[in-house]
């Protein structure tokens, strides 16, 4: 197997690359982008600062769709973020 040399551009070139890319999920995370597409209970629990009760609410209420697979119950963060988005209320005084 022939060996690849590396030069001091290569890594140069790497790490700008790998900075653009970390500055980009920041960007992300910081406009609300959620990176999984389906959420577990408690993480949707942590997102929304909510008691199991209240999630278990959203549930049975119709709020919130949700799967359950295999006894565990996955929620689309998309349908989080358009649920946050329709309820959205503009006090224009």
């Amino acid at each position: 197997m022939p060996a690849s040399i590396i030069t001091t551009e290569d890594l140069k070139a790497f790490k700008k690359e790998l900075l653009s890319e970390i500055k980009e999920l920041f960007k992300k995370q910081q406009k609300g982008v959620i990176a999984k597409k389906w959420l577990k209970s408690t993480e949707v629990m942590e997102m929304l600062k909510i008691s199991p009760g209240t999630l278990q609410n959203f549930r049975v209420n119709g709020t919130l769709p949700f799967t359950k697979m295999g006894g565990i119950i996955y929620y689309d963060a998309l349908d989080i973020q358009e649920i946050l988005t329709n309820n959205k209320i503009n006090n224009n005084f």
